[in-house]
């Protein structure tokens, strides 16, 4: 008998930047999921065909794919996209929402007659745009920050608005892209003169093809929910979304002089049990039913306990590399069961503990580029069995990230892990920026 033959795309590693460079910092993110969904796909016995950008073909070792095809410079990826999707039975699509390529990836799929594994359009499509989002919230009481779009004069963003909207909403604020992905370009704004200062510097950084808006910023914690929307039926009798975990999420957005970034997080956060509660009490009038597969919401906790949600990621995120690492189920089986409507009898556990966290390195020794490609990777890979993604430059400069998941007990066990994982790269010459 065949194995099913399923397709697992990523974007930023499988060829959507090949016209253009690659940050480090996205493709450490990118890889690890790829690899690790592959890698718990396998374990089902699929056959699996991926797609990877020339620049890290070296790295195909390290995927757990039967065909992996190289996408060249200057191709354009959509070819081999299509391609691998009519020879597959199954496609899982990691793609960021963003000028609409999460949708029109899944609706390649969809228009093939395939089966889809990732998130469903209809999650796409409803929460790909943060007002949308919003939108949904507010209609199922469901506590989230004021949000506005922000109008255009002349391809530029309204100030008089903002400041207007900003004063009414009271400060701290936030300006980011309207279909924004994580952390992306979030500004963060304490008062008028900031954001007039900003303004007078040409909108530094904001993109003027791209819609943004304006948000109140709500102090406390971030964390994030780890959800499985499934197919009901009476006979599973299983609660739709199934909260799989609740992560801890390592942002930085207040820093002015410096790019907002995701940095990782940990998994399962302290006091799940009552959170999870405090979360089914919250969104007991919202209706999750149709939005299928693997999705996350970003929230807020503040130091009362009350939650505000902020946003809701139609797609596979950085999470699952800490969550498949904890729960007692493989998180691909979950996915695939959810999907064909076999999901039942579920005893969801949380057994171990994972930091994941992006690592950004300078490399002081001289290693020839085929030495540490062909040689050091391997062995870093072998020695250190966290590593998710190895220490990589993209640009083949001093400057190298890489991603690591730990799984052990309990967070201080973890956080030793972590340290003496540090302490190897700096043996190796790598001093730790971050």
């Amino acid at each position: 008998m065949n194995k099913d033959i399923i397709f697992i795309f990523e974007f930023i590693s499988g060829g959507g930047f090949s016209f253009t460079k690659m940050p480090n910092s996205l493709f450490c993110e990118g890889f690890g999921m790829l690899k690790t969904i592959i890698s718990d796909f396998k374990l089902l016995n699929f056959e699996i065909i991926t797609l990877l950008d020339y620049r890290v073909s070296f790295l195909s070792k390290f995927l757990q794919a039967d065909i992996i095809r190289e996408v060249k410079a200057d191709e354009n990826y959509l070819v081999n996209f299509k391609k691998a999707v009519r020879e597959s039975k199954y496609s899982f699509i990691i793609a960021p929402e963003s000028s609409n390529i999460l949708y029109e990836l899944t609706k390649i799929v969809k228009d093939y007659d395939k089966e889809l594994l990732s998130t469903n359009l209809s999650c796409i499509i409803q929460f790909t745009s943060k007002i949308k989002t919003f939108d949904y919230f507010k209609k199922n009481d469901i506590p989230t920050p004021t949000t506005y779009r922000i109008p255009k004069i002349r391809s530029y963003l309204n100030v008089d608005f903002i400041i207007q909207k900003s004063n009414k909403i009271g400060y701290p604020i936030v300006i980011k892209p309207e279909d924004g992905v994580g952390s992306e370009s979030i500004y963060f704004f304490e008062g008028e003169d900031q954001i007039l200062d900003f303004f007078e510097k040409s909108n530094k950084g904001l993109e003027q093809n791209r819609s943004y808006v304006l948000q109140e910023f709500i102090e406390g914690r971030d964390l994030s929910l780890s959800l499985l929307g499934c197919s009901q039926s009476k006979k599973t009798q299983i609660t739709n979304p199934i909260i799989l975990s609740i992560n801890s999420q390592h942002i930085n957005i207040r820093n002015q002089n410096a790019k907002s970034e995701y940095y990782g997080g940990s998994t399962p956060v302290d006091g799940i049990e009552e959170l999870i509660e405090n979360f089914e009490k919250s969104v007991k009038k919202a209706d999750f039913s149709k939005f299928k597969g693997y999705f996350g919401i970003d929230f807020i906790k503040q130091s009362n306990s009350s939650f505000y949600f902020i946003e809701l990621n139609p797609r596979l995120t950085t999470s699952y590399l800490g969550l498949r690492n904890v729960i007692n189920y493989n998180c691909a089986e979950l996915i695939y069961k959810s999907k064909i409507n076999s999901l039942k009898n579920l005893d969801l556990k949380i057994l171990n503990y994972s930091l994941f966290s992006r690592i950004d390195l300078l490399l002081n020794n001289y290693y020839p580029t085929k030495h540490l490609n062909k040689h050091l990777l391997p062995k870093l890979m072998k020695e250190i069995p966290e590593l998710v993604t190895p220490p990589i430059s993209i640009d083949k400069s001093n400057q190298y990230s890489c991603l690591v998941a730990t799984k052990t007990k309990d967070y201080p066990s973890s956080k030793r892990r972590m340290d003496e994982i540090y302490q190897y790269f700096k043996r190796l010459g790598f001093d730790i920026v971050r």
